[in-house]
């Protein structure tokens, strides 16, 4: 790939595309944006009361309660005379509260409760002594269930615990002074820190990755509260890791309609055509095209990351999320590049275009707005970018685990476009199925290539096995794992046979038993090798965290000798060279034939695993 031609191919892209963009749509696009602006400061200090007035309360402004009723936008003040029942459904006489006999009553009265605690507290924390006004302070935390499983098992308590790491009930053990080191009455352990309930003397966000520790406005779209008083834990609630993994996902969706926009213009209108015949290689025309809009995808979320950590923004925690971010922009644009290639017209790219939004951003987003659950949320990239606002440290090995999966797919859709990036394919009206099998055939040419096909489309099938299990992994394992199983069965097999029956459709490979045996094989050795890539996953611990993963990455068990090892290493490659000889048979005869022996090679497969993980424990 030549430099200097990529980066004149980009200039073309750019000075060509922004002379395509009319004014109007500018202006409505800038207006758009304007109004967003203004709005979204005013929603996010104002909100929705969609209950403001719901409950009338008869109340004299010389009342105790008034002040309460009166800042509470639930409460509506009215004369302390009207009819109970009828004109109000509280009425306040002195210290007296009279509720009328409805439903709606006792809900008053239970609002009105939470309105006296929230106003007290609102009081006593303009209290010039804090610690007078709030003695206790909690700082709470969560732990692994198989922790707590230990702890009970082992009969160690809160009361055996010496070190700072939160014990099973949510509490520090920590170092504060005072009986049981509860904490000094300034609700500090003798090092400065929160002492809690339990006397954590250690900040809990540093431990259990709370919500606190983000700053800037990042800091205000938290929600959940883990430390301070009794009264403000608050149950946690993923909306500021909804509301950030959302941040960043949004702007690829208009990026990649532009894109896809562009590279389905080169073909229909044919201006792709002298690109083709100039002396530049198509990883140059491709590369040159993308590059503009990689870099705006890159540009926003710098900006996106730099605002919300405004105004102490870190040059480095901003390097580390648009890090994270450029593996998701790949990916987005890698699929609607194939995507592109496929679709013989606009029509047909909204569709595809709609279908790689909805698909990639579920892969992105879910994951992410888990952030706190544990290793499963590092399926996707934006985990990453999450827990680096919320101040969390990040391993290289986390780092890794989400981001290689989705660098090595999009490379291999990159690739498998590139392979139908020539004027047969771009320019002449072929459906999208025989252009899905002209782009795995351009990449097989014999059983070698086979092979190498195979490991190269292990990304592809890790990336979506792992999202079967982000999206499995809350139901009990008795439906999950065979739910599992089957996607895995149904992915790997299909990985290692559709490029097989591409190449016999292109007539790439000698007709007969023999051959196709020889064909089969070699792809079950070249899946089998790329599998072991999964054992990255071993870095950050999804086996250990999640059932599934191991149902779905195939860790096992113990191994207690050698020659079960032995077996153990033999018998995935026995399974997979078995199952991609039939499925290599059957797609040298016919295409029925095909998915009759790739649905015996799933069934095949799917008994395989159901078998390993029986004996692992697992169902």
């Amino acid at each position: 790939m030549n430099l200097r031609t990529l980066l004149r191919i980009a200039r073309w892209e750019v000075t060509k595309n922004a002379g395509g963009v009319d004014r109007r749509t500018v202006v409505v696009g800038a207006l758009a944006l304007l109004a967003v602006g203004i709005a979204a400061p005013y929603a996010a200090t104002s909100g929705v009361a969609v209950d403001s007035g719901i409950y009338r309360v008869g109340v004299t402004d010389d009342s105790r309660y008034y002040d309460v009723v009166d800042q509470d936008p639930t409460f509506a003040v009215r004369d302390q005379r009207a009819d109970l029942g009828d004109e109000v459904e509280l009425r306040i006489d002195g210290l007296a509260i009279d509720a009328a006999p409805t439903s709606k009553a006792a809900a008053a009265q239970t609002e009105l409760r939470s309105s006296v605690r929230a106003y007290n507290n609102r009081q006593m924390r303009q209290e010039s002594n804090q610690s007078a006004a709030f003695p206790v302070r909690v700082s709470l935390g969560y732990t692994e269930r198989a922790q707590v499983n230990e702890i009970i098992a082992t009969g160690d308590g809160p009361e055996s615990t010496t070190d700072d790491e939160p014990t099973a009930d949510g509490t520090g053990a920590g170092d504060g002074e005072g009986d049981g080191g509860t904490g000094t009455a300034d609700g500090n352990g003798s090092d400065g820190t929160a002492g809690g309930a339990g006397g954590g003397g250690e900040n809990i966000d540093d431990v259990a990755g709370g919500a606190g520790g983000v700053g800037g406005i990042a800091g205000r779209l938290a929600g959940g509260n883990t430390s301070g008083t009794p009264a403000d834990i608050a149950p946690p609630f993923p909306f500021q890791s909804l509301v950030l993994a959302f941040l960043f996902v949004l702007p690829l969706n208009f990026i990649i309609q532009a894109y896809g926009s562009t590279m389905l213009s080169e073909r229909l209108n044919r201006r792709g055509e002298l690109l083709l015949v100039a002396p530049v290689s198509r990883f140059d025309i491709i590369g040159g095209k993308t590059l503009p809009y990689l870099s705006a995808a890159i540009g926003i979320a710098a900006v996106i990351a730099a605002a919300l950590e405004f105004p102490a923004v870190d040059p480095l925690s901003v390097a580390t999320s648009v890090l994270a971010v450029v593996p998701i922009a790949l990916l987005f644009l890698s699929a609607t590049f194939l995507g592109a290639m496929f679709a013989r017209s606009f029509k047909e790219l909204t569709f595809v275009t709609v279908t790689v939004t909805v698909s990639l951003t579920t892969y992105a987003f879910v994951p992410a707005i888990f952030t706190d659950v544990g290793a499963v949320a590092l399926i996707s990239p934006l985990t990453i970018v999450v827990r680096n606002l919320q101040g969390q440290a990040v391993g290289l090995g986390e780092f890794a685990f989400s981001l290689v999966p989705p660098l090595l797919t999009a490379g291999v859709l990159f690739g498998l476009g590139a392979g139908i990036y020539r004027e047969e394919d771009m320019f002449t009206q072929r459906s999208i199925p025989l252009k899905a099998l002209d782009a795995l055939a351009a990449r097989v040419h014999g059983k070698w290539s086979v092979a190498a096909v195979t490991a190269i489309l292990l990304p592809f099938v890790f990336v979506t096995e792992l999202v079967g299990v982000a999206t499995l992994f809350a139901i009990p394992n008795a439906l999950s794992i065979p739910t599992v199983l089957v996607v895995v069965v149904v992915v790997e097999e299909f990985a290692k046979s559709l490029h097989v029956y591409a190449g016999y459709a292109h007539d790439r490979f000698e007709a007969g038993l023999g051959p196709a045996l020889v064909v089969g094989a070699f792809s079950g050795i070249g899946f089998f090798v790329g599998e072991k890539l999964t054992l990255l996953a071993q870095l950050v611990g999804l086996p250990d965290s999640v059932v599934e993963g191991q149902a779905a990455l195939a860790t096992g068990t113990g191994i207690p000798s050698l020659p079960i090892a032995i077996g153990l290493l033999l018998a995935p490659l026995a399974l997979h060279v078995v199952t991609a000889a039939i499925s290599a048979v059957g797609a040298s005869k016919t295409r029925r034939t095909y998915l009759a022996a790739v649905t015996l090679s799933m069934a095949i497969h799917f008994a395989y695993n159901y078998t390993v993980v029986s004996i692992s424990g697992l169902v």
